[in-house]
């Protein structure tokens, strides 16, 4: 468990445009499955959203006190409708080079806040 926050992660694509169309047809309105939907929301994460640029990947995820990234890890793995769309997810993903093996989407560090400048 831990404070409320804001978390970016980056992940790459697999550089071949008709995977990215249908990476981002998986991600419209509706069409990611439900059970997907409901883990994130039980994990505590109360806002998510993926950006694209390129074959570049940015999630922005918010996430409640409740939020506890080992122990969302342990759930995802013991879900099959989780475990199932990340397997459908791996044909389109690819890892960023530097990530560590079996490491998919890599936190970025922030470096700067425009609210901490004086």
């Amino acid at each position: 468990m831990g404070e409320p926050g804001r978390r970016l992660l980056l992940l790459d694509l697999k550089d071949d445009a008709a995977l990215i169309a249908a990476y981002e047809r998986w991600h419209e309105p509706g069409a990611v499955p439900a059970a997907v939907v409901r883990s994130i929301r039980a994990a505590g994460i109360v806002g998510m959203e993926i950006f694209r640029c390129g074959t570049r990947l940015a999630m922005i995820v918010e996430t409640s006190p409740a939020f506890d990234p080992a122990a969302k890890a342990a759930a995802d793995l013991d879900d099959p409708d989780v475990v199932a769309w990340e397997r459908l997810m791996d044909g389109f993903q690819q890892a960023l080079p530097w990530s560590e093996p079996g490491t998919k989407w890599i936190e970025a560090r922030r470096i700067f806040s425009l609210d901490e400048q004086p």
